[in-house]
């Protein structure tokens, strides 16, 4: 297909998925504030934007108000829910004769709603996340079911499972801030949509490891790291089928490679004890996952740097 599109609809995968993503970490970083009125929110919302990559400033205080502007609402900044909304919209549009009718009309709805829901008088925070939440799980449902299964279809899916690894890799960094204590998991799982696997999964009380674990490692969850991981691996699998007996000529295929099998093979104790550590390298694998695709790919476009 096209580079054109293929680049399109990669990109309208990644920036969707970035838009919920971040709906998500905010949603855990608001409530968790008003569950426990005894942390630092300063330091907290401080911690916040350097794992996302914005600086906060000189400024003293630096308070949700602030994150949720820089993060939700800052139009300029591509990392943003508003940002990543209308780059999505662009690269929509760009491919609009690859995507289905319904795809199109849902995300060209959403891009003419949310400056007015960005831009309201009386600010709601939790509700812009969840209408944010479900606009994208709207249009992830119509590509599932409009799509056909060939290679426009796995250029949207490794985008967003990028995004998806990246993202994830995030929201635990940040939630792993020293700022925090153990409580509070509970929220980070329903925030993720995954608190109701988790206690099938393990039939307990949410406990801290465990759900770390069950974000990175659960091979059947569908918003874990792992199982991103292995959509990604798959999808490039898919692009370009090898015929060679001896290894992969794909740089993209085997930094995913390399990434899965450290994390699935590691010694879980190792894992958890280094988590913050585990969790810095995993982004920087998908960065240069992430950049390998371009090259291999797409027109010589570089992927959006996170921080300046």
């Amino acid at each position: 297909m096209l580079t054109r599109l293929a680049e399109s609809l990669y990109w309208f995968g990644r920036y969707v998925e970035r838009a919920e993503d971040t709906a998500r970490i905010l949603d855990v970083h608001y409530h968790l504030l008003l569950e426990d009125p005894w942390v630092d929110e300063s330091a907290a919302c401080r911690a916040l934007l350097e794992v996302m990559g914005v600086e906060c400033g000189e400024a003293d205080t630096c308070d949700i108000d602030t994150v949720t502007r820089a993060l939700a609402y800052d139009a300029s900044y591509g990392g943003s829910i508003v940002g990543s909304m209308s780059a999505a919209w662009h690269n929509a549009r760009g491919a609009r004769e690859v995507i289905s009718s319904e795809i199109w009309e849902c995300v060209n709805a959403t891009h003419i709603e949310i400056a007015s829901r960005a831009s309201a008088s009386v600010p709601q925070p939790h509700k812009f996340f969840i209408w944010v939440k479900e606009r994208a799980a709207i249009l992830a449902g119509l590509a599932d079911s409009t799509m056909s299964r060939d290679d426009a279809w796995r250029y949207l899916v490794l985008g967003r499972s990028l995004e998806r690894v990246d993202m994830t890799a995030r929201l635990l960094s940040s939630r792993h801030q020293a700022v925090w204590g153990d409580g509070g998991w509970t929220t980070t799982l329903r925030c993720c949509s995954a608190y109701e696997s988790y206690l099938r999964t393990y039939q307990r009380a949410v406990d801290a490891t465990l759900a770390a674990q069950f974000l990175l490692l659960d091979r059947l969850f569908p918003r874990s790291v792992l199982w991103a991981l292995r959509t990604a691996e798959q999808c490039l699998a898919e692009l370009d089928p090898s015929s060679s007996r001896v290894g992969f000529d794909d740089v993209a295929r085997r930094t995913l490679g390399r990434a899965r099998t450290e994390l699935e093979f590691r010694a879980l104790d190792d894992l958890l004890g280094s988590l913050p550590d585990h969790l810095a390298q995993l982004q920087n694998q998908c960065t240069a996952a992430a950049g390998a695709v371009a090259d291999r790919y797409f027109r010589h476009t570089r992927p959006l740097e996170w921080t300046a």
